[in-house]
């Protein structure tokens, strides 16, 4: 039922990505580097940022919101008709792994998420010594996951290096589940 109502509302092509991820994992710099904006200089997100993109077709609005501690209870705000959720993690912080896991389970959980499709995106792939696919994979415990429709992109959001290829994932898996055409 809920396919077939995402799949009416969906007509026009046009889709709500939310972009969450522990602070400093690169959420804004992504976003700006699709938009081809200037990356050089990002300060922290203490709200949200709404940016909206054409791609392939589809129409984009990507809600990046700030991943401070204390932001992240304003989470469940920007959940209703979601139906990507793309979760950066940032590959240089082995430290907060744990942390990332944690806020990550208890996203999935979230009932108005239950309909999302997860784009992992692991950014700061390029830095030396960064976690590989594996270990944020066994981080984060994705292989467990299965309630979501899920997939991992290694990425650097100042190179752009594979932004291209997560929003075409998102977009094929869009097509494969909520359009009728």
């Amino acid at each position: 039922m809920l396919s077939i109502l995402r799949k009416a509302r969906l007509k026009d092509k046009e889709m709500r990505i939310l972009m969450l991820g522990l602070d400093n994992a690169g959420k804004t710099t992504i976003v700006k580097k699709i938009m081809d904006e200037d990356v050089n200089s990002i300060s922290p997100t203490l709200g949200f940022i709404i940016k909206t993109i054409e791609y392939d077709g589809y129409k984009l609005n990507i809600w990046d919101v700030g991943g401070q501690k204390t932001l992240r209870t304003y989470w469940k705000n920007y959940f209703e008709k979601t139906d990507t959720l793309i979760w950066v993690v940032d590959a240089t912080d082995r430290e907060r792994i744990d942390d990332c896991r944690l806020e990550l389970e208890g996203l999935l959980l979230e009932e108005r998420l239950m309909g999302a499709s997860l784009l992992v995106f692991k950014n700061k792939s390029d830095v030396s010594g960064s976690m590989t696919e594996d270990e944020v994979c066994q981080g984060l415990q994705l292989h467990s996951i299965k309630t979501h429709k899920w997939t991992i992109i290694a990425c650097s959001a100042m190179t752009g290096v594979n932004l291209q290829e997560g929003l075409q994932w998102v977009v094929q898996d869009a097509k494969a589940r909520l359009f009728l055409y």
